[in-house]
């Protein structure tokens, strides 16, 4: 799938991606209880970003486990960005949020981030070099010695690790009652390489 494809996807998922999604719940917790035992040991006054934030679920976590710190939100979809943004503003961490629609590459300003998050975007960046490329933008925004927590689907395709991690993630989503056209549409990005 191209980028342009999958933001125009993201764009149209916007305002029921979380009730979509709610029978997943315990991934998503289970990632941001991990999460918090990560990013413990940084600072009181943390600066973070947050890659492909989506509708804000981990920002929204992070921002009430950790009062003081700040984030930089990232997310190529504008209808995305605006459900995190309401989200934000709706719980009241809205000032404490930089808001920008585009990828990392595309960030103002040379601000250093103390930690970053990535909960499955890089899935979606099938190129070798562009997958590199992505993570080394987000390195660039990171003090030395800051923690990036990425998780995502991958493996190599065609591999028997990746038709049973396909498999299982079909399985997971067809659980959580998503459309059977939209996992074969799923089904069909992922074969791509």
């Amino acid at each position: 799938m191209r980028i342009d494809e999958l933001k125009a996807a993201f764009d149209r998922q916007a305002s029921g991606y979380d009730k979509q999604w709610a029978k997943l719940a315990p991934i998503r917790d289970g990632l941001h209880f991990l999460l918090e035992s990560v990013f413990a040991g940084l600072p009181a006054d943390a600066k973070v970003l947050c890659v492909g934030a989506g509708t804000g679920a981990e920002l929204a976590h992070l921002a009430r486990k950790f009062p003081l710190w700040t984030f930089t939100v990232v997310e190529p979809s504008g209808a995305m960005l605006d459900v995190c943004r309401h989200r934000a503003e709706e719980q009241a961490f809205v000032s404490r949020c930089h808001f920008h629609a585009g990828y990392v590459d595309t960030l103002p300003g040379g601000d250093m981030h103390d930690a970053a998050t990535s909960f499955l975007v890089s899935q979606f960046i099938l190129g070798r070099e562009a997958r590199s490329e992505f993570f080394r933008s987000i390195a660039n925004r990171l003090k030395p010695r800051g923690l990036l927590a990425s998780s995502d689907l991958s493996s190599e395709v065609g591999s028997h690790d990746h038709l049973a991690l396909v498999e299982a993630w079909m399985n997971m989503m067809a659980a959580a009652d998503v459309p059977p056209e939209a996992l074969e549409q799923m089904r069909a990005a992922w074969e791509k390489a």
